[in-house]
């Protein structure tokens, strides 16, 4: 008997729904939130396997941004082309993210999230190892950390710019070998298919880890510890929000692309970032990823890890936000000249605040250190929350580095989506959202 044709693609649809890595996430992601609610030391020692999953992506991500950049730039007709490239990801970096930390300080009046609250009936937690780590650097410091000691710590470290850097002269000097170049090259793309194929088996566990950073988060933190810092919370989720679909959208309205189809293609890294609250836990992914979606293989491997240092859209309004707040919560006035002067210090400090743990509280002590007036202390205060609105920032962060390597790439004329619909070799439509 044959079985029709629209019957197929029922049952294609209802298998594909439990072998979805999207669906499997969800589900992950809420029994994590219920055990870490109802068994909060259970869900505190599930950290392991939000561990696990990322130090598993961890180690891919150094070799596939190496491998990547060396393919990639090797299929560049010139160098003024890689520099173009690169100019462009650059000044859309410092635009984007110089919006960003305004559209925080706004919001942050407006909304005044610290106002009224008592400063001495909120919980505080030391933040002291912050606050050193802040002092050991300078602002030069981050410039001359560009340049690796030595090749091996890079890697072993996934510093993503010191191996970005050592990557592009590694390039350079393969380009002046001529024939024996090409050779190298073709090897380094077979090493990095294998390296692709080792991350698709890995990202199949991505629902265990996700389970393991939801059950820790609130199983760690609870969800009282929202309640007075609340206010907070919600202006940074509704600046955010719209951030993505006012902001971006409009960047992608005008260069011709649309952001939904942007999110939806992406869904499944999102909840994973939501899952894990590390965006690191996609970006070998996100870079195969936009590859599909359209986007030059230069572009992605150039933009997607320089983006993790300099393209931190969520980190920026997290950052902004945070002092105004506790300007706010001191009952400290600033001036619009102070506060003009908070963006332009964060504009130094928050480029390369990802990869760190406590990035964020070394960032804002460094800033806080520029501006005595508001007590340095006062961190303590949002730690606390900070873990949940982590989530907020890394999912941002993500979805302005898609649509960053989408803008560029398009800008270049090497935008090319795969078709809308295209069926697979089993018969069963695939519904794919990319222009």
């Amino acid at each position: 008997m044959t079985i029709p044709d629209d019957d197929l693609r029922v049952e294609g649809r209802k298998k594909r729904i439990y072998h979805n890595l999207t669906f499997q996430v969800v589900i992950a992601i809420i029994i994590g939130a219920v055990v870490g609610h109802f068994f909060p030391e259970v869900g505190v020692s599930m950290q392991t396997l939000n561990k696990l999953f990322i130090n598993m992506i961890k180690m891919l991500i150094a070799p596939i941004i190496f491998f990547t950049i060396v393919i990639g730039i090797g299929k560049v007709d010139n160098m003024k082309q890689f520099g173009r490239i690169g100019g462009k990801a650059l000044g859309y970096f410092l635009s984007v993210t110089t919006a960003a930390l305004f559209i925080g300080v706004v919001v942050a009046n407006v909304f005044k999230p610290g106002a009224g609250l008592d400063p001495a009936k909120l919980q505080q937690a030391d933040i002291s190892q912050y606050v050193e780590k802040s002092k050991e650097k300078t602002a030069l410091d981050h410039l001359t950390e560009i340049v690796p000691e030595n090749v091996v710590g890079a890697f072993s470290l996934g510093n993503f710019i010191q191996v970005l850097f050592f990557s592009v002269l590694f390039w350079v000097a393969v380009s002046k070998m001529g024939p024996m170049g090409n050779s190298l090259v073709a090897t380094f793309d077979k090493i990095l298919n294998a390296l692709f194929k080792v991350m698709a088996m890995i990202m199949k566990i991505a629902p265990i880890g996700a389970f393991g950073g939801i059950a820790f988060t609130v199983g760690k933190f609870g969800l009282a510890v929202l309640l007075p810092l609340g206010k907070l919370m919600i202006a940074v989720y509704l600046t955010m929000a719209v951030f993505i679909f006012v902001v971006l959208n409009i960047i992608c309205r005008v260069n011709g692309v649309s952001v939904f189809k942007i999110l939806a293609y992406i869904k499944e890294e999102i909840l994973i970032v939501l899952g894990t609250s590390s965006s690191e836990s996609v970006l070998p992914q996100m870079i195969e990823k936009m590859e599909k979606y359209g986007c030059s293989k230069q572009a992605a491997g150039l933009i997607i890890p320089t983006g993790y240092s300099f393209n931190l859209d969520g980190t920026s309004i997290y950052l902004s936000m945070s002092v105004i707040f506790l300007a706010q919560l001191f009952q400290i006035p600033l001036t619009w000249q102070e506060q003009l002067g908070i963006i332009g210090v964060l504009i130094l400090t928050s480029k390369g605040a990802a990869g760190v743990t406590g990035s964020g509280f070394i960032v804002l002590a460094s800033t806080l250190a520029s501006f005595p007036q508001i007590p340095i202390e006062g961190l303590g205060v949002l730690f606390g929350v900070d873990r949940f609105m982590s989530e907020a920032r890394s999912i941002t962060n993500l979805i302005g580095n898609a649509v960053a390597t989408v803008v560029v790439s398009k800008s270049e004329g090497e935008f090319n989506p795969p078709p809308i619909n295209e069926p697979d070799p089993k018969g069963v439509e695939q519904e794919e959202w990319v222009e």
